[in-house]
């Protein structure tokens, strides 16, 4: 579904992704894994359309959409869950919801989508008239995933999704991610929770200083050496 190849982004003159190479297909939960800095942000961002590569190639079913601006690349299929959930504080959960639908190709299937999204996340049917700003981190979570799939898309990119939960809602959005895996939804995930991630990730890239360092599957990551030693202190 989605190939990178050999991509090369800066940040003004300063170089964060060198020669980044690798593919994500339909139905597979895919992680990119790394500590802070180490590019991944930056990577889906990128993939997005935020940021414009030096060089490289970024295609989504063998169409370059490199260089595409980021609301042809939404209306193309892919959504991204930002850091940070970037929710719409003073609108209610359905308004917010529904803004998630803006791109024609989701627009005609919105209250069937609106259906499903409430079927996975029964908590925010409850709270549907609720200003999303008076909700808790982790439901705020699930709303800016909820929004997202409201897009219907193609690829759901999740940008550190657990950071700054408590440990409790941390496992309650890596239940949401392995939802969404059996229900064939295709996910590219990062994540500096390194355990959880590989548990549910058919495939896992590793990424250290801006180049992808290691990849196989989550199982055999999990028991890698380096993994083990590296990134859960085993």
């Amino acid at each position: 579904m989605l190939s990178i190849d050999k991509l090369n982004v800066l940040y003004d003159k300063v170089q964060v992704l060198w020669d980044v190479s690798f593919r994500v297909n339909e139905n597979e939960v895919v992680t990119l894994l790394g500590s802070n800095g180490a590019g991944k942000s930056t990577t889906v961002k990128t993939i997005q359309g935020l940021l414009k590569p030096r060089s490289g190639s970024i295609k989504l079913f063998d169409a370059h959409i490199d260089g595409s601006p980021a609301y042809k690349i939404v209306g193309e299929g892919i959504a991204l869950v930002p850091e940070g959930r970037e929710i719409f504080p003073k609108m209610s959960v359905l308004e917010n919801l529904v803004l998630g639908a803006y791109v024609p190709r989701a627009r005609d299937m919105q209250n069937d989508t609106l259906d499903w999204v409430f079927a996975l996340f029964p908590k925010l049917a409850e709270r549907k008239k609720q200003l999303a700003g008076t909700m808790s981190g982790g439901e705020q979570q699930m709303l800016a995933i909820a929004r997202a799939l409201m897009s219907k898309p193609k690829l759901l990119m999740l940008d550190e999704p657990s950071l700054g939960l408590a440990p409790v809602i941390v496992l309650q959005v890596f239940e949401i991610i392995q939802k969404l895996k059996e229900e064939r939804v295709t996910v590219l995930l990062v994540e500096q929770n390194v355990h959880h991630a590989l548990e549910i990730s058919d495939r896992a890239y590793i990424m250290e200083k801006g180049q992808i360092i290691l990849e196989g599957k989550g199982s055999d990551l999990l028991n890698n050496h380096y993994v083990r030693q590296a990134y859960l202190g085993m």
